[in-house]
């Protein structure tokens, strides 16, 4: 937690940005019926029915200082898709960064491994060699600014029905060039001594 927390205080730094990173999904949902149009003093009414579409994984990368966010819209979220974002983030993102501080939650898929099963030895070590990864402990998920930022996703877009993955990524993208047109970021205040004092039950206990 206090390695999260140190990260969290250092300055803005362009050779080396601070990424946080998490994922969600969503599934895709077909109307069986028309909605009813919206009338004076009436909301858009929607059917109680609905046809299951699939599901999209939506990989969150967020950097707080930057005020900067891309959603990566995938079918799955396999150790090979996400070592294609982290490449994406690192060649296409971040491509004159010396290395990109990346926090995120300790999924066995957020792994230098992944890299690895993914890409040839070389291509592997060069991504990981850009990278300097720290995990949030267990249970400690909400450390993750990513996490916050895709609850404001969730609130902002993803909270009502949308039909297919095209429409999805449509969406998603359009909430994310208006967020980044803004330089949105989370103001954030918890920092290593309120843990210690707040959180002082889970640090052992020392006799006098």
């Amino acid at each position: 937690m206090e390695d999260v927390l140190e990260v969290y205080t250092r300055p803005c730094d362009a050779e080396r940005p601070l990424v946080c990173m998490d994922e969600t999904s969503k599934q895709q949902i077909m109307e069986v019926r028309e909605p009813h149009a919206m009338k004076q003093g009436r909301g858009r009414r929607y059917d109680s029915e609905y046809r299951r579409n699939g599901v999209s994984n939506l990989f969150m990368f967020f950097a707080p200082l930057e005020g900067w966010r891309h959603v990566k819209v995938t079918d799955r979220r396999t150790k090979i898709d996400w070592a294609l974002g982290m490449r994406e983030l690192v060649d296409e993102h971040f491509p004159s960064a010396k290395r990109i501080t990346v926090v995120m939650d300790n999924l066995n898929t957020h792994c230098p491994s992944s890299l690895y099963e993914a890409f040839a030895p070389e291509e592997a070590r060069r991504i990981l060699c850009r990278l300097e990864l720290h995990y949030t402990p267990k249970h400690g998920s909400w450390l993750n600014m990513a996490e916050i930022e895709l609850s404001i996703l969730s609130r902002q877009c993803l909270s009502r029905r949308i039909p297919d993955q095209q429409r999805l990524r449509d969406e998603v993208a359009a909430w994310e060039k208006a967020r980044n047109a803004k330089n949105s970021s989370i103001d954030w205040r918890f920092t290593t001594d309120d843990a210690r004092i707040k959180l002082k039950k889970l640090y052992p206990s020392f006799g006098e």
